[in-house]
């Protein structure tokens, strides 16, 4: 609340901005009427004593203190209006985006064509049309991206009026980025005005009929859904909907053992080398925007253009390192975190072959927590395959190194595969009693007594035997 509003308060004066009730006057006693009986004389008044004459009201010195800090802002904000002198408002600097005329209306289009030789970080971004689409489809564990021709993929990321939802969130910035040849054209829409939206959704739905698919980063629970609101709501038809590849997904599943989160700007420093230089926050792109709106210079817009059009080669580089990488199946000198991620998604994919060598490879590249994971999967799927005896070697190794909570489901498992794979009964039940933390109590209590039960009968059995 402002100063003025609290003394208005404090004043007394009372909603709407007018002064509060009066206490209304006591009514006056109605006139006696004529009676034969003798009126009885009242007793005399009492006289008032100077104890009970009302004293002169005091002003409130909360209202003095807010008066007092009222006239010494007013003041301040003189002096400061003085000092800085008449000034004239900056003339609007130059867009960067130049307008173009359509058959669907005017556009402004920023556009620029990278050479098939350019790199975003480490990464070609031409790497990304020598992804498969099996096996892209295998990372993405989206099975209809296996027919995908990656050739005419579209790149999209888009820059908003806020992060609210719902129909006040407007896309003033639409990235797209295809390739031509092995160059990559990078191409962005830019809204000069709200509520001339329409040519630019027709430009957008233009490209996409030549497209393929779409690989965005969190386009399928934001981007996309917020266009194709956006398309309804400008009464504009929308395009068909295209095979879309989500690349937040992806990193999420890779990427996980990292511990640093998948914020699309740290895997463009962890996992690409790309650092940006003077990168606009995103938390400020609306009010950049709006201050344009408002008659700021266009060439502060110049920032935005630029970290959204970052964010379309980042999806390009992204895409062929993840194809790249996950076709190798586990080269010499990868991060053992991300060779565990990949296993971890082709186990997923049921791609064994490929799952089991992310695993011995991640293994064999860190002998600690990642390490004991990575050979507790290569266990399970050389028990899929009936090899029990080497998952049994790979849980005992991965128990010199595993970490504190990691023990007990390696003691579960080896139970498990001394009780039923290698019908080694007394080891069954150590490892058994070591597994309390991995099953709960009743479980683990029934486990036990069934493999005492068991050892109890093979003593009876061999005993007999023996008596022979």
């Amino acid at each position: 609340m402002d100063l003025k509003r609290k003394l208005a308060r404090l004043g007394g004066i009372g909603p709407g901005g007018k002064p509060g009730a009066k206490p209304s006057a006591e009514p006056e006693a109605p006139a006696a009427e004529a009676s034969a009986t003798p009126p009885v004389e009242a007793p005399p008044a009492p006289v008032e004593t100077p104890a009970l004459v009302e004293s002169p009201k005091q002003p409130d010195p909360r209202v003095v203190a807010l008066k007092r800090m009222l006239g010494d802002w007013s003041e301040r904000q003189g002096v400061a209006v003085a000092r800085r002198g008449p000034t004239a408002a900056p003339r609007p600097g130059p867009l960067p985006a130049e307008p173009r005329t359509t058959p669907h209306g005017v556009i402004h289009v920023a556009e620029r064509l990278l050479p098939p030789d350019h790199h975003h970080g480490n990464a070609p971004l031409a790497q990304a049309l020598d992804v498969e689409s099996p096996l892209v489809a295998s990372l993405a564990l989206q099975p209809g991206l296996a027919g995908v021709d990656f050739q005419r993929m579209l790149f999209l990321d888009t820059e908003t009026t806020g992060l609210a939802g719902g129909t006040g969130t407007v896309p003033f910035l639409v990235g797209l980025a295809w390739f031509e040849g092995r160059s990559l054209r990078v191409h962005q829409l830019f809204l000069k005005r709200l509520g001339e939206e329409a040519p630019m959704l027709r430009a957008l739905a233009e490209r996409m009929a030549e497209s393929s698919c779409l690989v965005t980063f969190n386009g399928k629970s934001f981007d996309w859904p917020l266009l194709r609101t956006r398309f309804v709501l400008n009464r504009v038809k929308p395009p068909a909907e295209l095979p879309h590849l989500d690349l937040l997904h992806c990193a999420r599943r890779v990427f996980k053992y990292r511990g640093s989160g998948t914020r699309l700007v740290h895997l463009e420093e962890q996992v690409l080398d790309y650092h940006r230089v003077g990168d606009v926050d995103g938390a400020l792109i609306p009010d950049l925007y709006f201050r344009f709106l408002r008659g700021a210079d266009g060439s502060a817009l110049t920032p935005v253009l630029e970290h959204n059009a970052n964010d379309l080669l980042l999806l390009a580089a992204l895409l062929g390192m993840l194809g790249r990488r996950f076709r190798a199946s586990g080269a010499e000198g990868e991060d053992p975190r991300d060779l565990l991620g990949f296993a971890g998604v082709a186990l997923r994919a049921r791609d064994y072959e490929r799952a089991h060598a992310f695993a011995r490879a991640a293994a064999a590249g860190d002998t600690g927590a990642v390490g004991a994971e990575a050979l507790a999967m290569a266990s399970r799927l050389s028990r899929r395959v009936g090899d029990d005896r080497t998952a049994v070697a790979n849980l005992q190794r991965a128990l010199a190194s595993a970490r504190a909570d990691q023990v007990a489901p390696l003691h579960l498992s080896l139970a498990k595969l001394y009780e039923h794979g290698l019908k080694d009964l007394p080891r069954a039940l150590h490892h058994a009693r070591l597994a309390a933390p991995a099953e709960s109590s009743d479980a683990l209590r029934r486990r036990v007594e069934r493999l005492e039960r068991k050892l109890s009968r093979v003593a009876r059995k061999y005993a007999l035997d023996f008596g022979k």
